[in-house]
Parts: structure tokens; sequence; C-alpha cells
């Protein structure tokens, strides 16, 4: 019966030790996709607001993580890299 509660007690700890060491990449990364599929999303908005006035920017994975890393921040900062390059 000892043994029983030994093991049980084990693998409580054995899954906190866990959870532990793999939530926070988890969330990073679950944090890192969804800003990255809100990106997508803010570009589609500019390329629909920029029809008007011929600007388009490229949905591609490359701008999507941009915006995703950095947030609207990224988004601005697209869009000025287009202004200025092309």
């Amino acid at each position: 019966m000892d043994s029983n509660i030994i093991t049980y007690l084990a693998c409580i700890c054995f899954i906190f030790i866990f959870g532990r060491i793999f939530i926070i990449p988890i969330k990073k990364l679950l944090k890192l996709i969804l800003n990255s599929i809100l990106g997508g999303i803010i570009i589609f908005i500019i390329n629909l607001i920029g029809a008007n006035f011929q600007f388009h920017i490229g949905l591609n994975i490359f701008t999507s993580i941009v915006i995703g890393l950095l947030g609207l921040p990224g988004a601005v900062c697209l869009v000025i890299i287009k202004l200025l390059v092309g």
C-alpha cells in the first residue's frame, strides 16, 4: 500500500516538473502563432485599404512573422519599408 502512495506522489511530481519545463516554450510558440495569424489579418486589411491607392504588401510567412513578433509597430515598419523601397 505504501508503494502505491509513493508511486502516485512521484507521478504527480513528475507531471508538475514536466509541465513546468514545457509549458513556457509552448506558451511562447502559441503566442507567436496567434500573433502571426493576427499579422496576416492586418496585412489583409492594409491590402484592402491600399487597393484604392495601388499599395500592396505581400502576404507571406516573412511578413506575417515580422508582424507576429513586433505587433502593430511591425505593420507600420513594413508599410514604411514598402513606401521607401517601392
